[in-house]
């Protein structure tokens, strides 16, 4: 009897310890939104998250985005990125896909779906119906708390999101993709540089200085 109360007092103190420190970080979250200035300005100007501020300071230093562009959004959601090309750029074509629901986004195609799965591969390429100018991605796994499987998990979205674009941009297209830093990323950094002329790898300024996210930008390819 001593045993199993003894068990049972381990358990529910494992469950509570594992709950308080969910808890915390739940409000160390809360409270670092609160001080993110890229949180509020996304807020003023109308923006469903910091992210926005991502692509725009890309698209300031590399110059990726022109007015009647063909662009697909890979794993869109909440859809800020999409939301800046639909109010930056005249005459583009968009599209965002998504495994999560995406609100509507004036002038923006929305599919609700796994762009790895051929039907919808399909249906991005019916879409747009010619090759494309800019593929861009965001993507990420939900962060399990493990850093180096999240690096590796996000990698392979990278790699598949480098893979698609590689069948729907034209000659001297443009992709941009996020990765974690970790056993993935010289992979891809040798995969970008083996099918485009330019790579850089870039941090923009508004992305968090704890995060292990960076961006690669793949220009022409060839």
């Amino acid at each position: 009897k001593y045993s199993i109360n003894f068990k049972w007092y381990i358990v529910k103190k494992f469950k509570v310890s594992i709950q308080l420190k969910k808890n915390r970080i739940s409000k160390n979250w809360i409270n670092k939104q609160r001080r993110d200035i890229y949180v509020r300005q996304s807020k003023i100007e109308g923006f469903r998250s910091r992210a926005v501020y991502k692509l725009k300071e890309i698209n300031q230093k590399f110059k990726i985005l022109k007015n009647g562009q063909s662009i697909l959004d890979l794993g869109g959601a909440p859809g800020s990125w999409s939301q800046y090309l639909s109010k930056n750029l005249k005459n583009a074509k968009l599209l965002t896909i998504d495994l999560l629901e995406i609100e509507e986004i004036k002038d923006v195609k929305i599919i609700h779906g796994d762009f790895t799965e051929e039907k919808y591969k399909n249906e991005i390429k019916n879409f747009f119906n010619h090759k494309i100018d800019l593929v861009i991605s965001d993507m990420a796994v939900n962060t399990s708390g493990n850093k180096n499987l999240d690096a590796i998990v996000t990698g392979e979205l990278a790699l598949n999101a480098m893979n698609f674009s590689l069948e729907v941009l034209k000659i001297n297209g443009q992709f941009v993709t996020k990765i974690f830093m970790g056993s993935s990323f010289n992979e891809i950094v040798s995969n970008s540089k083996k099918y485009f002329k330019e790579t850089n790898v870039f941090k923009p300024p508004s992305s968090r200085k704890d995060s292990k996210e960076t961006f690669i930008i793949s220009r022409n390819l060839r």
